[in-house]
């Protein structure tokens, strides 16, 4: 983990804050900036003191592979998401008090698919699963007890950013 912990130079007790990216199987797309953007708005928004995101957009066969490998599922997925430090949320220390750290990767073609199937555009099933990864790698999970919480922030924060565009029509 490259930036976990470290400080901006020049920001003397200041978390860094960096979203990188990366594509693979398809074409790169001219929207990263936008994208980046939309990840650190969603960051901010959720009140996360630092982070270090990695993004991975790729096609299907990328997407299975990973699949495959890490969850043991021989099938594509629309996102996955790693956090690079596995803590459980308490209340006692509230999940973005801390910094968020870790991998997401998307299918550009499942995200394209569940676009049509929800009948919602690209850029909203987009801003949907970039925020979903991002709520796991700060160690939310819908998968609890507790997981309505999870999904009910991830409402609240794309409301809140409904107004962003990461995909130009």
């Amino acid at each position: 983990m490259k930036n976990a912990g470290a400080e901006l130079p020049g920001l003397a007790g200041r978390p860094a804050r960096s979203v990188e990216i990366a594509v693979e199987g398809i074409p790169s797309p001219r929207w990263k900036g936008r994208l980046r953007r939309f990840c650190a708005r969603v960051l901010q928004e959720a009140g996360a003191v630092g982070w270090d995101v990695s993004l991975l957009l790729c096609n299907d066969a990328r997407m299975k592979e990973l699949n495959g490998r890490y969850r043991g599922k021989d099938t594509p997925t629309d996102v996955l998401s790693f956090p690079r430090e596995v803590r459980k949320p308490s209340r006692a220390v509230p999940v973005f008090h801390v910094p968020v750290t870790g991998d997401i990767a998307v299918s550009m073609d499942t995200l394209r698919r569940n676009a049509r199937q929800f009948e919602v555009t690209v850029d909203e099933e987009l801003k949907r699963l970039l925020v979903h990864g991002i709520l796991h790698c700060a160690g939310m999970d819908h998968g609890t007890a507790r997981g309505g919480r999870m999904l009910s922030f991830q409402e609240r924060l794309l409301d809140a950013l409904k107004e962003e565009r990461i995909i130009e029509k």
